[in-house]
């Protein structure tokens, strides 16, 4: 586990160039009005069509998956739903990221055969 963690970090460290400041962007209409709990059709009123979406396999529910830009710097955005399709967690990075941490977060501590490596 901690091999895996050191490998998120570095990969991000790198991708990190090619993103933006995630401050540029907390007043567009989608970071600044999405709130948990809303449905997927308020998410699409408030942002607009996502560039991609994702069913989620950590647990029931889907991801719509943004991408903002400015002055040539990019910025992914992630919209998560539940099972019943309401926003359960918003952030500044990808589906798939956020999917693979809901994954490693299943896995109980004492369960994880890297623990103590």
């Amino acid at each position: 586990m901690k091999k895996l963690h050191f490998v998120m970090i570095v990969a991000l460290a790198a991708v990190g160039g090619c993103f933006g400041n995630p401050v540029t962007y907390r007043d567009q209409p989608l970071v600044a009005k999405v709130q948990t709990g809303m449905t997927k059709q308020q998410v699409i009123e408030i942002g607009g069509e996502p560039a991609m979406t994702l069913t989620r396999k950590a647990q029931p529910g889907s991801c719509y998956e943004y991408l903002f830009t400015h002055a040539g710097e990019r910025q992914p955005y992630m919209v998560s739903f539940d099972a019943n399709d309401n926003v359960d967690h918003k952030d500044f990075r990808t589906c798939a990221f956020w999917d693979e941490y809901q994954e490693n977060a299943k896995v109980p501590f004492y369960m994880d055969p890297g623990y103590g490596k």
